[in-house]
């Protein structure tokens, strides 16, 4: 019985170990949890959420952390949170003076271009810097709208079929900036492309399973060695049976060779 319970103790820690995980990301919105999921899963990274009352929380496997930040940070998930133009000027009897109105709005209007650049497909990170017309002293010349736009993208976006529609969308959403031409040196556009990830673990089929390379020969030789060690927990359980156990098999066996033994032999 001794035998048993140490058997049984040491299955219940390699259980454990197995459902070892850690929080990744919490306060996440519902979509994008399955953002980060759904990428996960693209590199055989099981994830799993739990909705909390500041949001849903992403866990995974421990040993899986190192991939998955790497995997999450190479597709830019999950996506920075950005303020709307509503929460920003949102009414609540504070008498705000012009200079703060003035950087509410251009912070505003930054964010909205972002929302809406990061909505094409392959961008990664939008990031939008809005400089509008100012007079700097009385009597002094306008100073005129400017704007720079930073997009980091993957490889499935192509700069030169979207640059022109970028700036025409940018410039045409800045007061001042409407009428300038494409080529304009008051509208900077910069395209950087992200690395790609590079999986360090390369993946291979070991029957229904995926496995590290590295480890295919440790599980080729964990397929003999589980039944050998089964075998073993059996032998060692029934090495293991109390005594008396034993006794009493063996005394009812001699009972019944005596029973037979007394049988009448026909003739």
């Amino acid at each position: 019985m001794k035998f048993l319970t140490a058997g049984l103790l040491c299955l219940m820690l390699s259980l454990s170990g197995c459902s070892d995980e850690t929080d990744l990301f919490s306060g996440l919105s519902e979509q994008d949890s399955n953002d980060v999921i759904a990428s996960l899963a693209d590199q055989h990274i099981d994830a799993h959420k739990r909705v909390e009352k500041t949001g849903v929380v992403i866990s995974v496997n421990t040993a899986d952390i190192n991939r998955a930040v790497r995997v999450l940070d190479a597709a830019g998930l999950p996506r920075r949170s950005r303020t709307s133009l509503g929460e920003i000027f949102k009414k609540e009897g504070v008498i705000s003076t012009p200079l703060e109105e003035r950087a509410r709005y251009i912070y505003a209007l930054s964010q909205e271009l972002e929302a809406t650049l990061s909505q094409i497909d392959g961008v990664i990170v939008a990031r939008v810097h809005v400089v509008l017309p100012e007079r700097i002293a009385p009597g002094e010349p306008v100073q005129p709208a400017s704007a720079a736009v930073f997009i980091k993208h993957t490889s499935a976006l192509d700069p030169d079929s979207v640059r022109g529609r970028i700036q025409q969308m940018v410039a045409s959403s800045i007061p001042g900036m409407s009428g300038e031409p494409l080529d304009s040196k008051k509208f900077a556009i910069v395209f950087v492309p992200a690395a790609e990830f590079q999986d360090t673990e390369r993946l291979v089929n070991f029957g229904p399973f995926l496995v590290d390379s590295e480890r295919l020969d440790f599980w080729k030789m964990m397929v003999w060695v589980a039944p050998v060690g089964g075998l073993l927990l059996v032998l060692l359980i029934l090495l293991g049976v109390r005594s008396d156990w034993r006794a009493a098999v063996l005394q009812m066996l001699r009972l019944r060779r005596a029973d037979s033994s007394r049988l009448p032999v026909q003739a």
